[in-house]
Formats: structure tokens, sequence, C-alpha cells
């Protein structure tokens, strides 16, 4: 089983030296060696389908990066929403 739940780019200028990268997130059961349904983060370089990292994450590590973005989030002043 594969679900797609969310993709877009990053907020980078196009102007800069690097490229646009690309994130998706997404669930899979794919991964024989997980043994379980896993949160699926991946991050690739826009225009390098297929060469980026993809991370398989367990509950509780998914959960671990959820509060890093929020405590990046509130570190900005921002509101890390719910």
């Amino acid at each position: 089983m594969r679900r797609s739940i969310d993709d877009a780019r990053d907020d980078h200028p196009p102007d800069e030296d690097r490229g646009p990268a690309s994130w998706m997130v997404g669930l899979s059961d794919d991964c024989d060696s997980c043994g379980d349904l896993r949160v699926v983060l991946t991050l690739e370089e826009i225009g390098q389908a297929g060469t980026g990292v993809i991370a398989h994450l367990a509950p509780d590590t998914a959960r671990r990066l959820r509060g890093a973005v929020a405590a990046a989030l509130r570190e900005l002043g921002e509101d890390p929403g719910p």
C-alpha cells in the first residue's frame, strides 16, 4: 500500500546557486525490512526524480520530526499550529 499525503517545492529563491528541492510525505507498507506501515519522507532536487533521499519513519520518529519542525517554527516566532 502506498498513499501520498502532501508534497510541495521548497521556498528557496530560484536565482541562488543550488537547485530547488521538493518534499513528499506519504504512507507505505512496502518496506520488507521495516515490517509495518511507515510514514515516508522524500527529499529530492527538482528535476532529479529518483535521486533523492527516502526516510521510512516509525510513528515515534515521525512524531519527533513533527516536534522538531514545531520547535523551529516557535523559534521563528511562528505558531506551529495543531
